[in-house]
């Protein structure tokens, strides 16, 4: 699961029908790897919709 969750992070565009095959092989069922593609996709989302806009963390979320 998390190689499925780094590789549709870092290269979407590269997700085949292989990699969520072998999600299934591993006993995650559609709706399973359905929740997975879609918390990982909304993380990214967020992120990049805070980035954009420049959202900085409060201080008590700052480490250090």
């Amino acid at each position: 699961m998390l190689k499925y969750v780094v590789k549709l992070t870092h290269k979407p565009a590269s997700i085949s029908g292989d990699n969520i095959e072998q999600l299934s092989t591993c006993n995650f069922d559609h709706l399973a790897i359905h929740d997975i593609c879609a918390i990982t996709a909304y993380f990214g989302f967020v992120n990049r919709i805070a980035d954009g806009l420049g959202v900085e963390l409060e201080a008590r979320f700052k480490s250090g």
